[in-house]
């Protein structure tokens, strides 16, 4: 079971870095099913390429487990294809050894890392039960060239036919993280079957590895179906969870010839980055995120050495365990100990005065405030702006004149369900300086996402400097 990746960016032997695995010397990891070797053919200025060589155990694989009664079972559990081709084997043996690479975090390159540049992966002997089409399917929404060559059963009997493996290869321009993050998910959908018991906890997988591609692909439905061994609970679990805020499709007439693709940013993303940059202009460095949910945000945050102490306040116990492993806050998360000293998380509802909160040079309140039923709207404004009192709010919620561009959502329905109400700007500004107002605050506006001349952006922005 065969995985390489190779990069043309130069110095190409950066990709060691990124990885965090030293050209220089082959390694070998043991795993519970077995050994993966990571060695680099190539490692030049100009062209680097690092192997991924898995080696599963069959014998013990089933050492100790019962398996399917009768002379076949039994047979069956030593002699299969699991140590020859591509798997979930192969997903976790990613997880284990590269780490760090499919976090999105380097150590010593930590702007490369966030930098997409030109990747190839090339996989030998993949399972995908769905053939070619399948393949082009599940990777080329995602900006790959695939080039795919299908195996015969046995060159020796052409009769025989083709099998349902294939080398595969993959090229692109994307950051590394988000190429392992797409392997990582895909390759076991193409197998549609996993090594091991499919709870919980792979719906928490699926979505930390598939935040920012999967809720926009076209085929998210089936990966998550399949991911989740077809468990149609979970799979629901997910794909109800996953957030779809696609930007109504803009044509754009021009002479001009476009320059080379760029990746396409969700409203989400596009959220969050603008949060960041204003928390930064402020000079904020001891930061609430209120309301974290899943720590989306607080993942951003992380990256910006200027953000000190950063809390994430929640009122789901349950949010605030996903986010706790999402963002590897326990010990054995892989998150060094400098960075998980500078974040806690805490249990509080924003309609209540909480001590914790006060004292900070701002907090952030994103997409939150639509979700509080209009009567207790009061309670949060006294619970921030009188007793909290940060230096700085950075506030964001949907702007409601722009929903008509949503094809998809029926005229007067709010965007979510939990949505207790959509403001437009008006509405938002009214509120924003009545509040500014009494609580001697002064309060600033700005649109984030696309422009629209007549309805302004999919999302409002307020920034209050007390």
């Amino acid at each position: 079971m065969l995985l390489t990746l190779t990069t043309t960016h130069r110095p190409a032997t950066d990709l060691g870095y990124l990885l965090a695995k030293n050209p220089a010397r082959a390694q070998t990891f043991a795993l519970p099913f077995g050994r993966a070797h990571v060695f680099y053919p190539e490692a030049t200025e100009a062209r680097c390429t690092a192997a991924l060589a898995l080696e599963v155990d069959p014998v013990g694989l089933v050492r100790g487990r019962r398996g399917p009664a009768g002379e076949g079972g039994a047979l069956e559990r030593y002699v299969n294809d699991r140590p020859y081709v591509g798997s979930s084997f192969l997903s976790v043996a990613m997880a284990r050894v590269f780490g760090t690479a499919l976090s999105g975090s380097s150590r010593e390159r930590p702007e490369l890392a966030a930098t997409p540049i030109p990747l190839e992966a090339e996989m030998v002997s993949l399972p995908c039960r769905g053939g070619e089409p399948l393949l082009r399917a599940l990777f080329e929404p995602l900006g790959y060239a695939v080039s795919a060559r299908q195996h015969p059963l046995d060159e020796t009997q052409p009769a025989w036919g083709m099998s349902r493996y294939f080398t595969v290869r993959l090229a692109g321009t994307a950051r590394l993280t988000d190429l392992l993050s797409h392997l990582y998910v895909l390759i076991p959908v193409l197998d549609d079957g996993k090594h091991y018991w499919v709870g919980h906890a792979e719906v928490e997988k699926l979505l930390r590895h598939g935040e920012g591609w999967l809720e926009r692909h076209p085929e998210r439905e089936m990966i998550a179906r399949r991911y989740l061994a077809h468990r149609r609970s979970l799979a629901r679990a997910a794909l109800d969870r996953l957030v779809v805020e696609e930007d109504p499709k803009e044509v754009a007439e021009t002479d001009e010839a476009p320059s080379e693709p760029e990746r396409k940013v969700s409203l989400d993303e596009q959220r969050r980055t603008a949060v960041v940059d204003t928390l930064r202009e402020l000079g904020a460095s001891r930061v609430l995120d209120l309301g974290c949910g899943e720590g989306k945000l607080l993942r951003a945050l992380l990256r910006e050495k200027q953000f000190t102490e950063i809390v994430g306040m929640d009122v789901s116990l349950r949010m605030l365990e996903i986010a706790e492993e999402r963002l590897g806050l326990d010990p054995d998360g892989g998150l060094p100990a400098r960075v998980r000293g500078r974040i806690r998380l805490i249990h509080g509802s924003l309609v209540y005065r909480d001590a914790r909160l006060a004292g900070f040079d701002a907090a952030a309140v994103v997409e939150v405030i639509e979700h509080l039923d209009p009567a207790r709207l009061a309670a949060f404004e006294r619970s921030l702006f009188q007793f909290a009192r940060p230096a700085h709010v950075v506030l964001t919620t949907p702007n409601a004149e722009y929903n008509v561009k949503w094809a998809t959502l029926p005229a007067g329905e709010f965007r979510h369900h939990d949505h207790r109400f959509e403001w437009t700007r008006a509405q938002l500004e009214a509120w924003a300086r009545g509040v500014a107002g009494w609580s001697r605050y002064s309060v600033r506006f700005a649109p984030v996402g696309p422009v629209d001349e007549k309805v302004g952006a999919p999302t409002q922005m307020a920034v209050f400097s007390r």
